[in-house]
């Protein structure tokens, strides 16, 4: 079964013209920030995107170095970062399913005449009525 999170330390490298973001564990999987907000997000999505891709292209993923055994320099700070796998799996691998609605006619003639998206425009308008990104 697939885990819902993972936990891998990242090394925040800082320099005059911002931060790099890597993985000592993850072989490639690199960001870059401006500030610590931008980086914790960026280290989150490479983090989640560098997994989810191992998941489907059926490539293992290693064992998480234990923070305290993370080695850096004078200009670096490890950190934690949780990967959200059920947010990555589906933002990486979206399935869709047909629904069947119905609207009054006008609506339609208006909305097709307008070159509206239905899927779209739902999509959107679920999303904001749950709060989901």
């Amino acid at each position: 079964m697939d885990r819902s999170t993972y936990t891998f330390p990242a090394v925040f490298s800082y320099a005059d013209d911002g931060i790099t973001i890597t993985f000592p564990d993850l072989p490639g999987c690199i960001s870059e920030a401006e500030s610590d907000d931008e980086a914790i997000k960026n280290a989150t999505e490479v983090l989640e995107l560098w997994l989810a891709s191992n998941e489907l292209d059926g490539s293992p993923i290693p064992e998480s170095t234990h923070l305290l055994d993370v080695k850096t320099e004078r200009d670096e700070r490890a950190v934690l970062v949780v990967a959200d796998m059920i947010r990555a799996r589906r933002e990486i691998r979206p399935r869709h399913v047909r629904k069947n609605l119905t609207i009054p006619e006008w609506l339609d003639k208006r909305a097709s005449e307008a070159g509206i998206n239905f899927s779209q425009v739902l999509q959107e308008a679920l999303k904001d009525r749950l709060g989901a990104a």
